[in-house]
């Protein structure tokens, strides 16, 4: 076993599957989030227990998976808890970078459903950012007239790319000679401006935020 991992209970009967194979709920540690589900196999939970991380059974592959080996996403296993019924994991882990092959951090990021009191909530908890990229978002699906950011996305990529080069520059003579009034006035232009170029080239905001974290921790 693993240096990183205490054994607790390791007299359990396990109920797995016909096929040999367990589900395993994986989750972060720190946020609690919900980052994924696999299954294990004997020999995966073993090699899980041993090494540290999360190793699963891949059933389109037939094989063992040590979660990014390739990728580096790798998955540092904190504590492993099973159910009442020894029929499922839960693994809690320290991610060492997003979950999902798509690149975000967890592979339940579509909605099905929500309550209204649920969507209220979060709007109004949602931070202007998001706000605006979802704006922006609308606003290149519909292209509503009179509106600049359509005047931008009509004018294509060479466009955004140079009014993001002037905005860049404002920035600079704001915060040289100007009041700081000037400086956050033109943060804002610049601001928007990248969040336009991110929607042209189908950039989730997700993915910035998950390498500013994954920035943050190294």
């Amino acid at each position: 076993m693993s240096k990183n991992l205490k054994a607790v209970n390791q007299n359990i009967d396990f109920k797995y599957n016909e096929k040999g194979l367990i589900p395993a709920v994986v989750q972060d540690a720190n946020t609690k989030e919900v980052l994924m589900v696999a299954y294990m196999s004997d020999k995966s939970l073993d090699r899980t227990l041993e090494s540290g991380e999360t190793v699963f059974y891949s059933r389109s592959r037939q094989e063992l998976w040590h979660k990014g080996e390739t990728s580096g996403n790798t998955q540092k296993v904190e504590e492993i808890y099973y159910d009442c019924d020894q029929d499922t994991l839960l693994i809690l882990v320290d991610p060492a970078g997003p979950a999902c092959h798509t690149g975000h951090n967890s592979c339940f990021y579509r909605k099905m459903a929500e309550s209204k009191d649920k969507r209220q909530k979060q709007d109004n908890k949602k931070d202007i950012i998001n706000l605006l990229y979802d704006l922006i978002i609308s606003r290149r699906q519909e292209l509503p007239e009179d509106s600049y950011t359509t005047y931008l996305f009509e004018e294509g990529l060479d466009k955004i790319l140079k009014k993001i080069g002037e905005e860049s520059s404002e920035v600079i003579i704001a915060a040289k000679n100007e009041p700081e009034k000037e400086l956050v006035n033109e943060t804002v232009d610049l601001i928007y401006h990248l969040l336009v170029l991110l929607v042209e080239k189908e950039v989730d905001l997700e993915k910035i935020s998950n390498e500013l974290n994954n920035r943050f921790r190294s």
